[in-house]
């Protein structure tokens, strides 16, 4: 039996410029660090059967993987020319469709369960670029290279995207003090909407394959608060920090009509009114979890204003370490 897990993610800067659109023709910059809430596949060899049994949300048996109807899961297996005789089991810590990019936390576990069942060691990059290739060439989903990069290296990685769409994975240089604070003083709260991530991010490229110039310059100036976000972190300025992520909310709700709603609009502003610096909807927006940056003397109002709004808090800490084998037995 085989249990691997990678973890989830939430963006501080620059998400969006990491697909193939924008990132192709003007380069991109995220800034992102995964959290300890994960996905974990689990892979167990049948002892007598030879077909396939996957089990997610809901559950399938198949004589071959191309008669598997969950896309990232055939896939997979017909990428990595593994047949029959396996059960597969995915869990999450949290719902998907949260934008916390699970489909691509998903796909990186189960590349990594499939090549351990093989015998296989792959490099930890190598593994982020084959997932996004299932994902995105075999499956044929809308996605950037940030989600499969953060499922493989956690912690807070800084990712350069050159034209030519190759990656370069570096961890943000911050000091001990101010990652701790830091921490602290990112709050989660779920709002209840779950969405699919995949309209806002089709809308996205075809907007800017198509030369829109709203959307262009949109996504220029998120990369350019991505790399102020970064030298602000950095220098162990969060004031400043939780200032820019404001405007990055403004900036990215100009980018589409499905970025955010009268709900999150109202949410966000008693957020802001309760003592929050700044913050935004994860992930490709419309829903799933509300971040706010807030400075140690207001957690309470924000957490209390919340609480009243509907909202749960969900409490978390830093993954440094990505994608990992918990079991091989």
């Amino acid at each position: 039996m085989i249990t691997t897990r990678a973890p989830l993610r939430i963006p501080l800067g620059g998400g969006g410029t990491d697909l193939p659109g924008y990132a192709c023709e003007y380069g991109g910059f995220v800034l992102s660090a995964g959290i300890d809430k994960y996905v974990y596949i689990q892979v167990n060899t049948l002892k007598v059967e030879d077909f396939v049994r996957v089990k997610y949300s809901r559950t399938e048996r198949a004589d071959q993987p191309q008669d598997i109807r969950h896309p990232l899961l055939r896939e997979a297996l017909l990428h990595t020319h593994v047949r029959g005789g396996l059960e597969i089991s995915a869990m999450a810590d949290i719902p998907g469709r949260t934008g916390m990019g699970s489909s691509g936390a998903f796909t990186v576990a189960l590349l990594a369960a499939l090549h351990t069942h093989k015998r296989e060691q792959v490099p930890t990059q190598e593994l982020a670029e084959e997932a996004y290739y299932v994902e995105t060439g075999r499956a044929r989903q809308p996605a950037g290279k940030h989600d499969h990069y953060l499922a493989a290296y956690g912690g807070l990685t800084c990712l350069e995207i050159e034209p030519s769409f190759k990656v370069r994975a570096y961890p943000l240089r911050i000091d001990v003090h101010t990652l701790e604070e830091l921490r602290n003083s990112m709050l989660l709260f779920y709002t209840g909407i779950e969405r699919e991530s995949q309209d806002i991010l089709a809308q996205q490229e075809s907007d800017t394959q198509r030369g829109d110039a709203q959307i262009i310059q949109s996504l220029h100036a998120v990369k350019r608060l991505g790399l102020e976000i970064k030298a602000a972190l950095e220098e162990g300025d969060l004031a400043r920090f939780g200032n820019l992520l404001d405007e990055h909310w403004q900036m990215k709700k100009r980018r589409s009509s499905m970025m955010s709603t009268p709900d999150i609009d109202r949410w966000y502003e008693a957020g802001r009114q309760a003592g929050a610096l700044g913050g935004k909807i994860m992930g490709a927006g419309g829903g799933g979890f509300l971040m706010f940056y807030c400075p140690a003397e207001y957690r309470w109002s924000l957490r209390e204003r919340m609480a009243a709004e509907g909202l749960r808090e969900m409490r978390f800490h830093f993954d440094m370490e990505g994608v990992k084998v918990l079991m091989n037995a």
